[in-house]
């Protein structure tokens, strides 16, 4: 009996200290991260406020007061105090095109640049670091109205502060400047310049080409594929400093909207290796374009064909390795058709689209797509294209139920209240743009101030329940930066500080907001884990410079992040966050504008 108490004892003793070992093998209880003394605006409806916010293995897993949340740190957490400064949800972009900016790097941004003299001086700037062999480059993001001079850089200017390499500025997908040595480059007046639909180059008096082209979105395109390349690595450096310059505005997700030339899988390789190196701070699920050529080509066709022959993919699909939402798959589009794309130049009068044309893309492509479960996705901005695009789809749903199939309108500027109820009893979103912020004094010159007024129709929109997102269209038809449209939504100003929205019209700062976080997580299949500050949702979330529900409206606009986390981890830092923002590669070339004035403005 003894005995059998000592092998009872020994084995009790054996198996505490097994249970001891394994508990210590575990993760620690705690947090990896908090952050208190903040004002959060957490987006939740069930918790419109806290001020702190505790965050284990990239995810949130506490949201309240300093006390409650600062009791779950441990010897390892990270704790970071917010000085009182506002903390919102990370923004997401659902529209955008961070792909098609492969040449990142080689490009001088002019967004958020307050005059035209101070663009010239860093034009001029530029020009004496670019060497012999490649072009100085102003590539969209700006707007002649942004700047104290309310106007455009004349040709005589230009040509004075690039006098000896190829020029081209190009303002949204309207208009570029080029000075002789880029016309020369790219056969302006021979059969070498692309000859597309709407492409008018001006002459003077004397029938001599001044260097101004007026376009559409193929003219600036094709231009684009014919000037200097980047290298591969500095492809991976131009991700990186993309990303980076999106990071300090807050954004932490994006919906890269497609690229014909860098579509899948091309642009694949660029995105493993900074993935790789996990240096993608950023969520990236995509659409994707696909361009080709021939009479023939069909978009649909060759979009199927890259996702089941080239290299097969399904929608859903996440080609991160680690990222939740990080690279995923999420259909066809923004473009489905080159003969049905309705440009939206606004220097220009509306771009009506054949009703037949509209009626062959949904039966002919869209068909396909639904029957393949392939979410789709398309460009349309005028009301009088978007009807005969719902009569034609409203057809083919009868045929062939859409039935949950995520699909959506981007753009819709002009959309009105029987088109929204339209689309939202298919069951579709509107991913709407804040190109009205940049654009809407040439709108206004165009088709009246009563019209641009409800462009769009915000308050309707809102109102309607319908999924619904604002996204920026970056990086050529409009800024990157989302503040620039969130003060339009609110103020009803555009940079100009001309009123471009009615008073009727306007939203208010949290209802502006909530289309860059919650609403847009719907655009991105993941509402139910992105867009709030939450338990169980993505740590992802920005610590501002300023107080955005308290500035005045004027300030909005210039609104910036001193901490952008992602994934549970720092992505941005600066101010007094500075020493925690993660090292960056150097970037490449040596002469890149980005290195030397940065991607925006109020960064220098």
């Amino acid at each position: 009996m003894a005995l059998k108490l000592l092998l009872l004892i020994g084995l009790l003793a054996v198996n505490g200290l097994t249970n001891v070992h394994a508990q210590t093998s575990q993760e620690a209880p705690g947090a990896d991260l908090i952050v208190h003394n903040a004002r959060i605006y957490t987006g939740n409806p069930a918790q419109p406020a806290a001020s702190a916010v505790a965050v284990k293995n990239g995810r949130i897993y506490s949201v309240g007061t300093d006390a409650e949340v600062l009791g779950l740190k441990n010897a390892r957490t990270r704790v970071i105090d917010s000085g009182g400064r506002r903390l919102i949800p990370g923004i997401i972009d659902a529209h955008t095109h961070v792909l098609n900016e492969g040449g990142y790097n080689y490009t001088l941004r002019w967004d958020g640049v307050p005059t035209l003299r101070k663009a010239l001086a860093m034009l001029s700037e530029q020009a004496k670091r670019t060497p012999e062999g490649h072009w100085v480059k102003v590539v969209g993001g700006w707007s002649p109205y942004q700047f104290e001079e309310k106007r455009f850089p004349t040709m005589d200017e230009l040509r004075k502060a690039v006098p000896n390499r190829p020029l081209f500025v190009q303002y949204a997908y309207n208009r570029g400047f080029m000075n002789q040595q880029a016309m020369d480059a790219l056969g302006v007046g021979t059969d070498k310049f692309p000859s597309l639909p709407g492409t008018e180059l001006e002459k003077d008096a004397q029938g001599k080409y001044t260097g101004v082209v007026h376009g559409y979105t193929f003219t600036f395109i094709a231009i684009e594929t014919m000037v200097p390349q980047l290298s591969f690595d500095e492809e991976v450096s131009s991700l990186v400093q993309t990303v980076h310059s999106l990071n300090r505005v807050g954004v932490t997700s994006i919906v890269d909207s497609g690229t014909g030339f860098r579509g899948y899988p091309k642009a694949q390789r660029t995105v493993d290796a900074v993935a790789r190196d996990n240096r993608l701070n950023i969520r990236m699920p995509f659409v994707d374009i696909q361009f080709g050529e021939g009479e023939n080509f069909n978009v649909v066709d060759a979009q199927i064909n890259a996702i089941t022959r080239t290299e097969p993919i399904a929608p859903g699909h996440n080609l991160h390795p680690q990222l939740a939402h990080g690279h995923v798959y999420r259909g066809a589009g923004e473009l489905l058709s080159v003969e049905v794309h309705d440009h939206e130049n606004f220097d220009r009068p509306t771009l009506i689209i054949a009703p037949e044309k509209m009626h062959e893309l949904v039966e002919r492509d869209i068909a396909k797509l639904v029957k393949r479960r392939i979410p789709f996705r398309e460009h349309i901005s005028y009301d009088e294209n978007i009807t005969p695009f719902l009569d034609a789809l409203e057809k083919l749903n009868r045929k062939t139920p859409l039935d949950g199939l995520r699909w959506s309108i981007e753009h819709a500027e002009t959309i009105s209240p029987a088109n929204i109820a339209r689309v939202k009893a298919l069951g579709g979103g509107i991913a709407l743009d804040t190109k009205m912020a940049l654009h809407g004094d040439g709108f206004i010159k165009t088709h009246g101030r009563d019209k641009a007024l409800l462009t769009p129709r915000l308050r309707e929109l809102v109102d309607s329940g319908i999924p619904l997102a604002m996204t920026t269209d970056a990086f050529r038809a409009a800024s990157f930066n989302p503040w620039v449209g969130i003060s339009w939504m609110v103020s009803g100003k555009s940079i100009s500080g001309a009123e471009v929205l009615a008073r009727d019209n306007r939203l208010s700062r949290g209802e502006a907001l909530g289309l860059f976080t919650r609403k847009a997580a719907w655009f991105l299949h993941a509402e139910g884990e992105m867009g709030m500050i939450a338990p169980g949702y993505l740590a992802d979330f920005v610590l501002l410079d300023r107080d955005y529900f308290v500035v005045p409206e004027a300030q909005i606009k210039s609104i910036t992040s001193v901490l952008t986390v992602m994934d549970g981890r720092v992505v941005y830092g600066a101010q007094d966050y500075s020493s925690l923002s993660p090292a960056l590669p150097e970037i490449l070339p040596a002469w890149s504008p980005i290195k030397h004035f940065g991607g925006y403005y109020h960064a220098q």
